[in-house]
């Protein structure tokens, strides 16, 4: 799938509230009887939650209740089978948990039926809302947040004195990543034409962030990330990065790959059942080169690192025919 430069591509106006009246008008009462009930303080920016003020909204605002008629909404509003696990209802404990979560623009008010009233009515503020909902900062960690393994390309790279390569970012997120090999290439004296990147994500909305380099619900990180990749599309790397959207479960047919990065997604909330992460494995080690490297590290899933320890992930490296190499962070395999 090629990215578009238009997001309306993936974004369907809902046109206005007549498609969600009922589910407005249940909020509504919901929300009433809750206000009516509980009290203070009800939802408000910078609530601290405590157990009853969870309690008590659960009791008459249901978060399941509330998270059907938004996750209605994200189905309408893309025209694709959006990733609700992405979404701030999802493990949600309550709505308050979510409306103090939510960014300053969309706290205007504690009622969610007003908030889904304005989403249906303002297209703007709904692609705001839909990007702040799948592309939530807490999922990435802006650029470099691997130095030690970029150090260890880096290293691996020089040492095979590469005329050319092609690089892979397996689970690229918004695209810091792809950006930062494109650097460490650039440093190490490749040209563009001498280079090839893929970035590939499941999200059609990380696609298109990443490859315009547009966050329309975080202006300043637009505009930082803009600034940290300037100096690469003044040399011209961005025709040779490509990013897609690409499911890792299914083989792809593409020309091997002599470097492949993973991180961020084996062994966390996304990808952790055994069965995936060894067909991932599997498929990652199939696109390598002969002599090609995969690396796999990830500092943001702690406690889900108990369902899948490192001394696993080793073990299913090498029954896909990789042999472990030493590295300073994260996993690496070799394939001979």
């Amino acid at each position: 799938m090629q990215f578009c430069s238009d997001p309306r591509k993936w974004l369907v106006h809902t046109g206005d509230t007549d498609h969600f009246h009922i589910a407005v008008s249940r909020l509504h009462i919901l929300f009433k009887i809750y206000a009516d009930t509980s009290p203070a303080p009800l939802p408000a920016p910078g609530l601290i939650i405590t157990p009853e003020i969870r309690s008590q909204c659960e009791c008459y605002l249901p978060i399941a209740s509330v998270a059907a008629y938004f996750y209605r909404l994200y189905r309408s509003a893309l025209n694709y089978p959006p990733i609700l696990s992405s979404t701030p209802f999802h493990k949600a404990l309550s709505w308050v948990d979510v409306f103090v979560a939510l960014p300053p623009k969309f706290q205007f008010s504690a009622n969610p039926a007003r908030i889904l009233e304005a989403l249906c009515a303002d297209y703007s503020l709904l692609t705001e809302f839909l990007f702040a909902s799948f592309l939530p900062f807490r999922f990435y960690d802006g650029f470099g947040r691997y130095p030690r393994q970029l150090e260890f390309i880096r290293r691996w790279l020089t040492d095979r004195n590469m005329k050319t390569v092609r690089c892979l970012d397996a689970a690229c997120g918004t695209g810091e990543g792809v950006y930062d090999l494109a650097c460490v290439l650039s440093e190490l004296g490749l040209l563009p034409e001498e280079v090839h990147i893929d970035g590939w994500t499941l999200d059609p909305l990380e696609v298109w962030a990443a490859a315009t380099r547009r966050f329309p619900h975080d202006l300043q990180r637009e505009v930082d990330f803009q600034k940290k990749t300037s100096w690469l599309f003044e040399r011209k790397f961005q025709d040779t990065i490509y990013f897609r959207c690409a499911d890792l479960l299914i083989m792809s047919n593409e020309k091997p790959f002599d470097l492949i990065i993973c991180n961020g997604l084996l062994g966390g909330p996304i990808m952790h059942r055994s069965n995936e992460i060894e067909r991932v494995v599997m498929h990652l080690a199939q696109l390598l080169a002969s002599e090609g490297i995969l690396l796999a590290t990830d500092r943001f899933h702690g406690g889900w690192k108990q369902h899948c320890p490192q001394e696993e992930l080793q073990a299913v490296f090498e029954r896909h025919g990789l042999e472990i190499v030493e590295t300073d962070e994260g996993i690496a395999g070799r394939k001979w």
